[in-house]
């Protein structure tokens, strides 16, 4: 990790709550206005919004043995694979076995986004739209199992399967080949493990510029024998549990799904009648430019502030920050005391850590996280960070240790901090709502 720069200034951490970027007063003018009206959501607690909820009220952890390819000789064995959920049980035209594994959940997590808006794509076929979908290995796992079918019998993969599954876009295509959405830009965004948080982001500006009208963005991965052997070489996999914040916290754990958002102008969303679960306030990007795999604090806590700035909210309305928190024994301490440096002389609000239940989904990963701060708003809870045992003193945050809380939460803040430095922080707030709401707090923990 690069070098910790002092605490930035007050005055880059906050700005007049009513100002945007596009100059308007987000109380009595629509322009530019990004909300929420729909989700499709796979993962390996649950899949679909009354079994992701379920989740994440009870505080289930996916993490098992690995079953979908042989962990033999690996030290660690353990994933948050999705092992109950076929796509073909969600998909209208999509071949699920012609697609390959990360596509088919990609187009049918779309698909569940689009019923949840009431969004016919029919209807909008002819308005300007995208989809974004990101991700850090794409259709890996198809790759992998190929690869030793070819290792047996050569020339036995024909052409074409080996050609469809290494187009890089082809996960945003086959969302698009499901909802027979012809003409809308399609869009695959590789920035690893921030990717599902820069595909909405895309989403967000193409939205304020005017450039459409909706789009549909989130992310989608897989537990796939490549990249587990690269985090295994890393050291930075945990044995059996991912352990945010926890002081014997040993390592992420690996985990996969879709996550995918119907984003619309409010304009948009107001014409049709549908039904707006949050506005995206804010957002922020940037790169550390440093180090492959470990983040820079001042990077971190600049973007946080940068997404606050873009929301007009001062951090004291926050009432939780969803972290992008591992697990690992470095990136923790380093996003809390970016946190830290964000809210100076002032306790944040509770931290929240979603990858001790659902897994690191890597390119989904910041997708599902605003799909679970989407629920806390709605269902008044904070979820737990769950199999935590122990504080440790590098990390003194309010985790909702393993038990989640009744809470109103109005004001949200995402994290994803993606490898190569990438760094995306969304703001959400649900519908209508404004100011800080202390009932979230809690007791410290």
């Amino acid at each position: 990790m690069g070098p910790v720069s002092p605490p930035i200034p007050e005055a880059a951490l906050t700005s007049p709550r009513v100002l945007h970027t596009n100059g308007k007063n987000w109380s009595d003018d629509p322009t530019g206005r990004v909300v929420v009206t729909g989700f499709g959501v796979i993962s390996s607690i649950g899949s679909g919004r009354a079994e992701f909820l379920a989740g994440l009220q009870e505080g289930r952890c996916g993490a098992k043995p690995i079953s979908k390819w042989d962990a033999t000789g690996f030290p660690h064995d353990h994933a948050c694979e999705v092992t109950d959920f076929d796509p073909a049980s969600v998909l209208e035209r999509l071949d699920p076995k012609g697609s390959g594994q990360v596509a088919a959940l990609a187009a049918a997590a779309s698909r569940m986004a689009v019923r949840e808006a009431g969004l016919d794509p029919a209807a909008v076929r002819d308005e300007a739209g995208l989809i974004a979908v990101g991700t850090t290995c794409g259709q890996s796992l198809d790759l992998d199992a190929l690869a030793e079918v070819e290792l047996r019998e050569p020339d036995a993969v024909p052409p074409g399967d080996l050609a469809r599954l290494l187009q890089p876009g082809r996960l945003a295509t086959a969302a698009a080949a499901e909802l027979d959405l012809r003409d809308v830009e399609t869009l695959t965004i590789p920035t690893a493990c921030a990717a599902g948080n820069y595909a909405i982001s895309y989403g967000v500006d193409a939205i304020r510029a005017g450039d459409a009208e909706y789009a549909i963005c989130g992310g989608a991965d897989s537990v796939n024998r490549m990249a587990f052997a690269g985090f295994v070489r890393m050291g930075a996999m945990a044995h059996e549990r991912c352990r945010p914040f926890d002081r014997e916290r040993d390592g992420t754990m690996w985990g996969e799904g879709a996550a995918m958002l119907v984003l619309e102008s409010l304009d948009h969303a107001r014409r049709r009648g549908a039904p707006i679960l949050a506005e995206v306030l804010g957002l922020h990007l940037n790169c550390d430019a440093d180090h492959p795999t470990a983040p820079v604090r001042e990077r971190v806590a600049e973007c946080m502030a940068g997404a606050l700035a873009d929301a007009g909210v001062d951090a004291a309305e926050l009432d939780v920050i969803f972290a992008h928190a591992t697990g690992t024994r470095a990136s923790d301490p380093m996003e809390v005391g970016a946190i830290r440096d964000v809210f100076g002389e002032r306790p944040p609000p509770p931290v929240v850590g979603v990858k001790s239940m659902i897994g690191h989904t890597m390119g989904a990963v910041g997708a599902h996280t605003a799909i679970a701060a989407l629920l806390a708003m709605q269902h008044r809870f904070l979820p737990p960070t769950v199999n935590f045992r122990e504080p440790d003193p590098d990390c003194q945050v309010d985790c909702v240790p393993n038990v989640a809380r009744p809470a109103a939460v109005r004001t949200a803040l995402v994290n994803s901090l993606g490898f190569g430095g990438n760094n995306a922080t969304l703001v959400l707030r649900g519908p209508g709502e404004a100011g800080p709401h202390p009932e979230a707090r809690g007791a410290e923990a």
